[in-house]
């Protein structure tokens, strides 16, 4: 938190004055208290003047002071605000490997439902696309505040080919940055576009021009963030052929290659070995992408602080005050 008249917070000097008046007047009140001549009433009262109860009163009011101080130097600060603007693309793999089944019921299908559990959690202002890739890359859906047409294109989801993640993400990019060109969206004062791209695949590299890496060079130099998920165990393995012309290929993820694509864009990376884990990912993105950090006033939250304290300092005032008239 930053202040933007700090000098003023030298008004917080009432707060030890004033305590210090309060316990003053309490003490001189008490040099009078030999005025009793029956000693019950007089044991009352002073039992009732040690009570720590009495000092609840002065303590709110004097926190209810500190607010009000503290709101005269004008409190900033940095708050995660929606960006109205915010688009952010699917990226998702759909390779031969996607068939594999140690994420139940298939990994494409519980990349399919968790999909639809981020799109549930998006904010409705922001507009999401939907991209696929294997061997070769395909845009299922351009960025659209239409739900439904999204969820619809999530359903030509179908295991492929090879991988090609440098290829798909170069792809993913160069959608944002023609959307938001076109709809005359720049970037943030950070150099950030409002947007953001959620890559998911379950392997590494064994197709396209672009690696990885080279890729999300390209959406750094744009200002978009790639959020990464690696989804499968590394037990996963797939089946090609049929009986004694089979073979079985194990399929494993490539965790490293998705947190190096994250950190190269500022994003974050995360591991999915079970729908449940993939879901609790993508449910968790959904509420957090398409916010930006904006520094705000806050010294009107101070103010309303200071008034509910002045109020509960009366009430505890009344309650707690003493019921004798000395």
């Amino acid at each position: 938190m930053t202040f933007a008249w700090p000098l003023l917070l030298l008004a917080l000097l009432v707060v030890p004055a004033v305590v210090a008046y309060a316990v003053w007047q309490d003490r001189r009140r008490a040099r009078y208290a030999v005025a009793f001549t029956n000693l019950d009433v007089l044991a009352g009262v002073v039992a009732e003047r040690r009570s720590w109860l009495r000092w609840v009163p002065l303590a709110l009011f004097a926190l209810a002071l500190a607010a009000a101080a503290t709101a005269l130097a004008r409190p900033r600060a940095d708050t995660w605000v929606p960006d109205e603007n915010a688009t952010v693309v699917l990226l998702v793999d759909t390779s031969g490997s996607m068939r594999a089944k140690d994420v139940e019921p298939t990994r494409l299908d519980a990349a399919a439902s968790a999909i639809r559990a981020f799109l549930d959690r998006l904010p409705p202002q922001f507009r999401a696309g939907l991209v696929e890739f294997s061997s070769v890359s395909e845009v299922l859906a351009e960025p659209t505040s239409d739900r439904q047409a999204v969820r619809d294109a999530v359903g030509y989801l179908s295991p492929d080919a090879g991988t090609a993640i440098g290829d798909g993400l170069d792809v993913a990019t160069r959608l944002i940055t023609s959307t938001l060109s076109r709809d005359g969206v720049r970037a943030n004062a950070d150099g950030k576009l409002p947007a953001a791209i959620v890559l998911l695949s379950d392997g590494s590299q064994n197709r396209g021009v672009l690696t990885p890496i080279e890729a999300a060079q390209k959406s750094r130099s744009a200002g978009i963030r790639v959020y990464t998920v690696a989804l499968g165990t590394p037990k996963g393995v797939v089946r090609f052929g049929f009986g004694a012309y089979g073979e079985t290929i194990a399929v494993p993820p490539d965790p490293p290659t998705m947190r190096a694509i994250a950190r190269t864009t500022g994003g974050k990376s995360f591991t999915a070995k079970s729908a449940e884990r993939l879901e609790a990912v993508y449910k968790q993105l959904g509420s957090s992408i398409g916010r930006r950090r904006e520094t705000r006033d806050i010294g009107s939250w101070f103010l309303g602080a200071a008034a509910l304290l002045v109020v509960a300092a009366l009430a505890a005032g009344r309650a707690l005050g003493p019921r004798l008239g000395v």
